[in-house]
Formats: C-alpha cells, sequence, structure tokens
C-alpha cells in the first residue's frame, strides 16, 4: 500500500530509519522497508541479507516483519538474532551480502530503527540507496512474482570475537583488570564473547545485563554524565582502565585507572600510530573537530592524514575512496580497513589494551603521549538565526583569525595552536561549537567570545 510521503520522510533519514515504535514505526511499516530494500539489492545482484537485532522489547518483532517483507521479493534472510552493530557488520562482511540492523542505538526505549548496508558492510545512505526505498515505500512496494525466499538462523557470535581478536596482537600482554560498562546495551552480549577469551584479561562487568528499558544511565558515553557510574567503578574495583559502550556497541569511550576519561581523539592517536605500524605511508582520516594533535602525530609516524567532515557516512566514503587503514571521530567511532570500512568500537578496544598490555605504565602516563591541547568538548547553543550569529563571531575575532575554512561549518583557525568550529544543525536550531588551545585558560577564552557573541545577538533579536 501507499504511504503518505511526509511521514515517511520523518522515519527514513539521511543514514539510517529511525522513529518512536507504534507511532511512527511498526510491523507493517519495516515489512514495506524490508520490501523496497530487498528489490533495490536484488537489482545490484544480491541473493540474501542478513538480519540482527538489539535488546529492546520491539526489536525481535520488527527484525521478524522486515525479514518477511525481504522474503517476500524473493532474497532469503538469514537471522543472527541478538547483535551489536559491529557484529552486524562483520556478517555482512562475512557473508559477502547486505544487511540490517534494529537499533535506535543510544535513543530512549521508545524509539527503533535499522542501519543499512550493501555487502561487505558498506553503507547505504540518502545518496546511496534511501531515497530509492523511501520513494518505493511511498509509492506502495510491488509484488515479487516468483517463489519467497528463505529464513534460516545462524550464530556468528563466536566468529566475531574470534576475527576482531586476529586483528590485534595480544600474545605479549600482561595482566589486565577491565572495567567495562555496557549501559544494559549490547556489550553486554558481546564484550564476554570478545574479551573472555584472553587469559590476561579480567573483566569487571557493569550493567551487563540486556535491557532496553535503560535503567541505569542513558547508554550515550558522549555525555559525560553517563560515564560517572564508570569512572566510580574503576576506581572501587581497581581496574587499569574501563571502557563505556553505547546502547548498540558499536562506539566505546575510555576511562583510565583514576577514572579519568580518555578524549576519543587521543584513542584515535594511538590507534593510528598502531595501525601505521603495520603500513607506513598509510592514510589516516580524522574528522575536523578531532584534535590537531591526531593529524600531528600521524605525520610524525610517517602516515598522511585527510581531513574529513563530520559523520559516518563521509568518513566510509572516504575510507573507500583511498583506501585509508584506519579512521577516527570525536565521538568515538572508529573505523578499520581490515574491518570492511566499518566502525567497531570492539576492536578499538582491543587496540587500547594491547597498548596498554604491551608495557607497564598505568593507562593515564601511556595516554599522555597522544595529548598535546586542551580542548571545550561539543558545547550547543540554541538561536534563532544560526547565520547571523556566526557572522557575529567571526567579527568579534576580526584580526586575530589567521585562516578560515568552510569544510563543515566554519573552522577559525587562531595560529597559535587554538582554533574553533562552529557548525549549524540538520535538524535543531542548534549551533555546535568545538575549540581547542594549548591551555585550559585558552579555550576559556574562546568559549567565553563566542558565547558572549551569541548571547548579543539573541539579545538583539528580541
Amino acid at each position: 500500500m501507499s504511504r503518505p510521503a511526509a511521514a515517511v520522510h520523518r522515519v527514513i533519514k539521511a543514514y539510517d530509519v529511525r522513529g518512536l515504535v507504534g507511532e511512527e514505526i511498526d510491523e507493517a511499516f519495516v515489512a514495506d522497508v524490508g520490501g523496497a530494500f530487498a528489490r533495490l539489492m536484488r537489482d545490484e545482484g544480491a541473493t540474501q541479507v542478513v538480519i540482527g537485532h538489539d535488546m529492546r522489547a520491539s526489536s525481535p518483532s520488527l527484525a521478524t516483519a522486515f525479514g518477511d517483507g525481504v522474503a517476500a521479493q524473493g532474497l532469503d534472510v538469514i537471522r543472527i538474532g541478538l547483535a551489536s552493530t559491529d557484529q552486524l557488520y562483520f556478517a555482512s562482511g562475512l557473508l559477502d551480502c547486505p544487511g540490517a540492523m534494529f537499533t535506535a542505538s543510544h535513543n530512549p526505549a521508545a524509539y527503533n530503527g535499522i542501519k543499512l548496508c550493501r555487502a561487505g558492510a558498506k553503507p547505504v545512505g540518502k545518496d546511496t540507496g534511501l531515497s530509492a526505498v523511501s520513494a518505493e515505500v511511498i509509492a506502495g512496494v510491488p509484488t515479487h512474482d516468483g517463489s519467497p525466499g528463505t529464513t534460516t538462523d545462524r550464530d556468528v557470535l563466536a566468529d566475531y570475537g574470534e576475527f576482531l581478536r586476529s586483528l590485534v596482537s595480544l600474545a605479549e600482554m600482561r595482566p589486565l583488570k577491565i572495567a567495562v560498562d555496557a549501559g544494559n546495551g549490547m556489550a553486554g552480549h558481546t564484550a564476554p564473547a570478545v574479551f573472555g577469551a584472553i587469559p590476561s584479561i579480567t573483566v569487571e562487568p557493569l550493567y551487563f545485563e540486556l535491557d532496553g528499558t535503560f535503567p541505569n544511565h542513558e547508554a550515550n558515553p558522549l555525555d559525560p554524565a553517563n560515564l560517572v557510574d564508570l569512572q566510580a567503578y574503576v576506581v572501587e574495583t581497581g581496574a587499569d582502565i574501563g571502557l563505556a559502550f553505547d546502547g548498540d556497541a558499536d562506539r566505546c569511550f575510555v576511562v583510565d585507572e583514576k577514572g579519568h576519561p580518555v578524549s576519543p581523539s587521543a584513542v584515535t592517536a594511538l590507534v593510528a600510530a598502531r595501525e601505521l605500524g603495520k603500513e607506513i605511508g598509510a592514510t589516516v582520516i580524522h574528522n575536523l573537530i578531532t584534535s590537531r594533535a591526531v593529524p600531528e602525530l600521524v605525520a610524525e609516524r610517517g602516515g598522511t592524514p585527510l581531513r574529513s567532515r563530520v559523520g559516518h557516512s563521509y568518513i566510509k566514503a572516504l575510507m573507500a575512496d583511498t583506501g585509508a587503514i584506519f579512521g577516527g571521530e570525536h565521538s568515538a567511532h572508529y573505523y578499520f580497513r581490515d574491518f570492511w570500512g566499518a566502525d567497531s568500537g570492539m576492536l578499538a578496544a582491543l587496540h587500547v589494551l594491547a597498548a596498554l598490555g604491551e608495557q607497564q605504565r598505568p593507562l593515564s602516563d601511556l595516554m599522555a603521549d597522544y595529548e598535546r591541547y586542551e580542548s571545550s568538548g561539543e558545547i550547543n547553543f540554541t538561536v534563532a538565526d544560526a547565520e547571523r550569529c556566526v557572522d557575529d563571531v567571526l567579527k568579534a575575532f576580526g584580526s586575530r583569525i589567521h585562516s578560515i575554512d568552510h569544510l563543515d561549518g566554519v573552522t577559525v583557525d587562531l595560529g597559535d595552536g587554538s582554533w574553533f568550529n562552529l557548525r549549524m544543525s540538520n535538524t535543531e536550531p542548534l549551533l555546535r561549537l568545538n575549540a581547542e588551545a594549548r591551555t585550559g585558560e585558552g579555550v576559556e577564552e574562546i568559549v567565553g567570545q563566542v558565547a558572549a557573541q551569541i548571547a548579543a545577538r539573541s539579545e538583539a533579536a528580541m
């Protein structure tokens, strides 16, 4: 059946499908999405689709309905059941077929969604298939004249863990105690399969019970409030390191032995150095709001740094176009050529554990090698006129500006090791600020001046 365009576009977004269960997304809707996706993939030569889902109460039935839509179009369905998003990517690569992951990542329990990929975990976004899926769901998915596909179940969890461990040298590690906060998300399912087979590691689990209502805290470690429990738990257990995963366990955040968060930029630099040890001169991608320490360290280690816009679709496209060995983002997404160019927080965690375990220093000392600047983190301002706010900020900094670029929003280099980026949100009336300087005082000065100009503009508009 046909569907209202506005309702479809509200749920099928630029990079995935996401909405309120029962109001915006239900079994009938995802069956249509499955059918449209199957037709698109069938036209490209696919014969089967692999499907995984997270621990949300709505996920199993939605995944089943999607699979029914796929099978109705003549493609076979392989169900891997409970999975992290990077486990689904692994299955897509292993089986060389398109995939669908049912998850709303760190969104509240009332939401669910679908992350789609082509064979080999290649992304499907607005310009690479989602627009075609939307159009067909709106018009009504045609009935397939041939025989329906088959549906089979396959457990790939052990294979996933073994594959990740094969990519990182773990043999020379000293004994480590690691505290892992799964946030009641899918890391509670995957972490035992990955870490449990490493003799030198003892896991101290926190919130491993799968619960899509997220009873302890939001499964979004990017928010510092959601790291507080892990920070305390690391100190309480005497762990050497803490790892926090988001709801679908594709992002990983790190806490040192003192309970202090480690910047994802520092993790990016560390993993980049390790990957460059395999291939001197290789390209490493970083988004434009990671620390300047990342491209500096990549160049020092003989690599070629490549700057990208913020967002997984841009990073994955560059990974494919350039053959980059690794890519990292400020949001703790880490991309690996050895993992089909897709992101895996679990694989990044293994690299950090290996780097920590192959030497004797504590994590805080080790990571100091990769921290060169102070940063503000991402600060959001609610604004009525983002463009005029940006203009006011640029005028205020005036002659201090060394250079400006517009790759993603506006990035201002102040020429003394300090810089800031202002980006407009695509979906909300927000300006997002990221600033970096050699000292904390320098960061505070930049943030204060930007905030003052935005406040003055807001007052003038009242």
